[in-house]
């Protein structure tokens, strides 16, 4: 998300509690910017989640397969 290449904006409608938006206001916070990373951390976990989902199952398997048998590198291990 933040490797992406700078955008055009986008102008949105939100509605917001309105004592928040006083507050933000008046701490200076620059709410736009403020939503774009709260943004791009909710899609990163939101990706983070759906590819553990999806590959839950094979890092299952692969994890059994080291308590059976070991790393498939201990032999070239030197510690």
């Amino acid at each position: 998300m933040d490797n992406r290449p700078s955008s055009r904006k986008k102008a949105v409608n939100l509605s917001i509690d309105a004592e928040l938006v006083a507050e933000a206001k008046a701490a200076g916070t620059n709410m736009s910017a403020v939503l774009e990373k709260a943004l791009e951390r909710e899609l990163r976990e939101r990706l983070h989640e759906k590819w553990r989902d999806e590959n839950r199952e094979a890092i299952g398997a692969y994890n059994k397969f080291v308590e059976e048998h070991g790393l498939l590198s201990d032999e070239w291990r030197s510690f």
